[in-house]
C-alpha cells in the first residue's frame, strides 16, 4: 500500500513538473520574448495554484486565453490530485494506527499470567528477545512510540502498548492484574522505582524485576518491593570475570542461549503436592529426552543431581534444562504450577 501510495506522489510529481515547463514556455512564446523565463514561470505558478497576482503576461488573445485555461485546468488538478492523496494518507494512517492499538488492548486484555515488560531499550530488548525464544506471552510497554515501531519489526508477534508505565492506566491495560511478573527496564532508576510502586499497588502478587544502574539506588528498589534487582554494571563486571577464568563453562552457556534451533534453557517447575513423599522416579522425567534434572529446591535446601530414589518434600521446586516444548508438557503435567 505504501509502495502504490508512493509511485501515485511521484507521477503527480512529474506531470506537475512537465505541466510547469509547458507552462513556462508557452507563456514565454504567447510573450513574444518581452517577458522573461522567470516571469513566465510566475504566471504558470500564479495559474495553476490560483493566486491571482495579475498576468505579468499579456495573455489577452484568444490563443492566450485558451493556453491560461489549459495550464490552469491541468496544473488544479493534479494538485487537487496529490492533496487528495496526502489527506488520505495521513487519515488512514491514523485509522490504521487507532485499529492497531485497539487490537493490541484486546489482545493484552485476553493474556493471563504474562510478563510486562516496562521499556524496550537495550536492556528490555534482550529481555523481549528471551520471552520470544522461550514463547512466553508478554506485552511491551513504552512511552516512546519510535521505540516500539522499531521493536515491531524483531518481534512481530509481541503484543506492544505505547504509554506511560508509572501511570496506573497503561499498566492496567497491560493487564497487570493478571501478570505473572514484570520487567522495570527504563534507562532511569527514578523511573523504575515509580513503575514497581505503582505495578504492586496495583497487584501485590506480581513478581517485579528492575534495572538498578546506580548501587545506591538498590535500597529504595527493595523498599519499594522490587523482588529482584539487577544491576547491568555488575552482571556485566562478572561476566567478565567468567570469561577470564571459566571459558569453556561461558562458552557452553552461550550456544546454549544462542541456538534457535534446540532453545535449550535452564528452568524451574514447581511440584504440586500430590507429588509429596514419592520419589523423584515417579514424575518420569526419563521420558522427555531434552530435559536433564539438575537440582531440587526445598524450602531449606538445596539437592543437586538427585537420584531415582529421592523423595520429594512440599514446597519443591525442579530445575532443569529443557525446552519450551517440553517445559510446556512438564508444566500441563504439574498442573502449570511453573512460570
Amino acid at each position: 500500500m505504501a509502495s502504490q501510495m508512493h509511485k501515485r506522489f511521484v507521477w503527480a510529481g512529474l506531470f506537475l513538473i512537465i505541466i510547469l515547463l509547458i507552462g513556462t514556455f508557452g507563456f514565454w512564446l504567447i510573450g513574444s520574448g518581452e517577458s522573461s523565463l522567470l516571469d513566465a514561470l510566475f504566471m504558470t505558478v500564479i495559474t495553476i495554484t490560483t493566486i491571482g497576482y495579475g498576468e505579468v503576461v499579456d495573455v489577452s488573445s484568444p490563443g492566450g486565453r485558451i493556453f491560461t485555461i489549459l495550464i490552469a485546468a491541468s496544473g488544479i488538478g493534479v494538485l487537487f490530485y496529490m492533496i487528495t492523496n496526502l489527506t488520505a494518507l495521513a487519515v488512514e494512517g491514523e485509522l490504521t494506527k487507532s485499529f492497531w492499538r485497539g487490537r493490541m488492548e484486546r489482545k493484552a486484555s485476553n493474556l493471563k499470567g504474562h510478563y510486562i515488560v516496562c521499556g524496550i531499550g537495550e536492556v528490555g530488548w534482550h529481555i523481549a528477545t528471551e520471552l520470544c525464544t522461550t514463547k512466553r506471552a508478554h506485552v511491551i510497554v513504552d512511552v516512546n512510540g519510535h521505540n516500539i515501531d522499531k521493536a515491531l519489526q524483531a518481534f512481530p508477534n509481541s503484543v506492544f502498548l505505547e504509554g506511560d508505565a508509572t501511570d496506573e492506566s497503561t499498566l492496567l491495560r497491560a493487564g497487570i492484574d493478571k501478570a505473572k511478573g514484570l520487567f522495570a527496564v527504563t534507562g532511569d532508576d527514578n523511573l523504575n522505582l515509580v513503575v514497581t510502586l505503582t505495578a504492586k499497588e496495583l497487584n501485590p502478587s506480581v513478581r517485579v524485576v528492575a534495572r538498578c544502574s546506580a548501587v545506591a539506588n538498590t535500597g529504595k528498589m527493595k523498599k519499594a518491593g522490587t523482588d529482584a534487582i539487577v544491576s547491568p554494571d555488575l552482571i556485566g563486571g562478572l561476566r567478565m570475570a567468567s570469561e577470564m577464568i571459566r571459558p569453556t563453562v561461558v562458552s557452553f552457556l552461550d550456544t546454549m542461549l544462542r541456538d534457535r534451533e534446540k532453545n535449550l534453557r535452564v528452568e524451574e517447575i514447581s511440584v504440586p503436592d500430590h507429588f509429596v513423599g514419592k520419589a523423584i522416579s515417579a514424575l518420569a522425567l526419563k521420558r522427555y529426552r531434552n530435559s536433564l534434572l539438575l537440582a531440587v529446591k526445598t524450602s531449606g535446601h538445596w539437592r543437586y543431581n538427585p537420584g531415582d530414589d529421592y523423595i520429594i518434600e512440599s514446597g519443591s521446586a525442579l530445575v532443569l534444562m529443557t525446552t519450551p516444548e517440553e517445559r510446556d508438557k512438564l508444566e500441563t503435567i504439574f498442573g502449570g504450577a511453573s512460570s
